[in-house]
């Protein structure tokens, strides 16, 4: 499973990239503004530190304004996904750059129908909202299963499923059982993947037991050392 970091915050990104676990990033318009600078310039940078996909959403929400976004967005960088709504428009749009060569990631999506359409369309990704349908009630990992379910009927089919709106490493581990090919995760919640209070609990132990014994894995430097 390909992990993808759900933030416009370069420093994040740049923070992250050491760790050998950042396959590609989604932003969207919320992210951009929490960024707090230019659009193009966000995206370009990411871009720069990133190989991998990086999903730039349009704003437009006609046919004709997605296109032109798009297409513009699409020419910052060769690994520029355009993210657009799962709307009529929107897989209008995402069938006519998918034709163009671009790689689309259709966004907000909440049901299976809603997924089957994306993947006729032709989109790269489909991004199921998995935390905001636990807000409203629903199962949003029941969502998961039933597309790795339904895309796994089709050999044809090429549409990744991306696990979106990630709030938790539980919900990590519940995309990766169930099979998801991507899961966009908040820097907080990939850093949150670390932590076991056992972990800590034996290192702390190993390290004072260690201590006890007196000895260093590592000699002293020969000037370092004091001749008795």
């Amino acid at each position: 499973m390909k992990f993808f970091i759900d933030t416009a915050d370069v420093a994040e990104i740049r923070a992250l990239i050491d760790t050998g676990f950042v396959d590609g990033v989604t932003t969207n318009p919320t992210l951009i503004a929490k960024a707090g600078r230019r659009f193009e310039d966000v995206i370009a940078d990411i871009c720069a530190l990133v190989p991998g996909p990086v999903s730039a959403e349009v704003a437009a929400t006609s046919l004709e304004g997605m296109l032109t976004e798009g297409r513009a967005l699409a020419k910052i960088a060769p690994n520029v996904v355009i993210k657009v709504p799962l709307t009529p428009a929107g897989l209008k749009a995402c069938r006519t750059l998918t034709q163009e060569g671009t790689d689309v990631n259709v966004t907000l999506c909440f049901s299976a129908a809603q997924a089957i359409l994306a993947a006729k369309a032709g989109a790269t990704f489909v991004s199921p909202f998995v935390g905001r349908l636990d807000d409203v009630g629903e199962t949003g990992m029941h969502l998961i299963h039933q597309l790795v379910d339904i895309f796994g009927n089709y050999s044809h089919l090429t549409t990744q499923i991306l696990a979106a709106s990630i709030r938790s490493p539980l919900h990590v581990v519940e995309a990766a059982i169930a099979g998801a090919d991507v899961v966009t995760i908040p820097p907080k919640v990939l850093w949150q993947l670390y932590e076991h209070p056992l972990t800590d609990k034996g290192l702390a132990t190993f390290l004072a037991d260690w201590q006890k014994t007196g000895q260093a894995l590592v000699p002293a430097k020969a000037g370092n050392q004091t001749n008795l």
